[in-house]
């Protein structure tokens, strides 16, 4: 692929059909990593990316809640609205590194922003090739827009998308999935367990970078990192942090409880 960095994730978020945008990621992330692409370049990302006709977006009150039972529609509720969370992150990472190109920020930025497209991309096609062993498909069900209302909220702002997407939206992540990976376990679906666990271990790094960019940030704009984070937290996350919090999994990601216990609703 013969052009700037930028340029390349414009084209995955300019691609609706979900395989197509995975194999534009891998492909991507490998021109990156071997230096096939090596310019950042600039580009003008679209508020929204373009998305297939399916699934139907609803509000997320009217989104039903996911449980899993001994059947198989609890499981294919779940996995399918986790391929919808992982579809939303592979174009929440192209779009960080399209979209904050002026911020004049350092080659390895890019090298971690890369490496999260491409394993988010990974993800939801694990999740895809589940719901098809178990005879679905992404876009069967309704799914929800919030994480993408996120993203609109902070386009503005790295520090503020730093805040919210990786450091409250991901590290949600980290708190539900291993309730999810036993529930799944104790229903006989190992198959689907692993491919949660696979993303859970995965996600940890993402909270990872997130955390440590967010960091860097603060130092450079002379910024104290747990005040700023907690202020943009409260003016761009709608809603309280949600305990029970997976403190271990966090810890691992470098975010301690001192920054996220002083927001969280009872």
């Amino acid at each position: 692929m013969q052009f700037t960095l930028a340029g390349a994730a414009l084209a995955v978020l300019d691609v609706a059909e979900p395989e197509r945008k995975v194999r534009r990621s891998h492909a991507i992330a490998s021109d990156w990593r071997g230096l096939r692409i090596h310019e950042i370049g600039s580009a003008a990302p679209p508020d929204r990316p373009a998305r297939p006709g399916k699934p139907e977006l609803k509000p997320a009150t009217r989104v039903r809640k996911r449980k899993i039972g001994p059947g198989l529609a609890g499981r294919v509720a779940l996995l399918h609205a986790l391929a919808h969370i992982e579809l939303n992150a592979v174009d929440l990472a192209w779009d960080i590194v399209a979209r904050f190109t002026h911020e004049d920020l350092p080659h390895d930025f890019y090298d971690d922003w890369v490496k999260v497209a491409d394993e988010e991309a990974k993800h939801f096609a694990l999740l895809s090739d589940r719901l098809a062993a178990l005879g679905a498909a992404y876009g069967d069900l309704p799914a929800h827009d919030g994480l993408w209302e996120a993203a609109l909220e902070t386009r503005h702002d790295l520090l503020a998308r730093l805040a919210v997407v990786p450091l409250v939206l991901e590290a949600r992540g980290l708190d539900v999935t291993p309730a999810m990976v036993g529930k799944l376990r104790d229903a006989g679906d190992a198959d689907s367990a692993a491919v949660l666990q696979v993303i859970y271990d995965e996600e940890i790094g993402h909270v990872a970078t997130g955390k440590r960019w967010f960091a860097w940030l603060c130092e450079r704009r002379g910024l104290e990192p747990v005040a700023t984070w907690q202020a943009l937290v409260r003016k761009h996350f709608r809603g309280q942090l949600k305990r029970p919090f997976n403190e271990p999994g966090r810890a691992e990601a470098g975010l301690p409880a001192d920054w996220y216990a002083p927001l969280a609703g009872d």
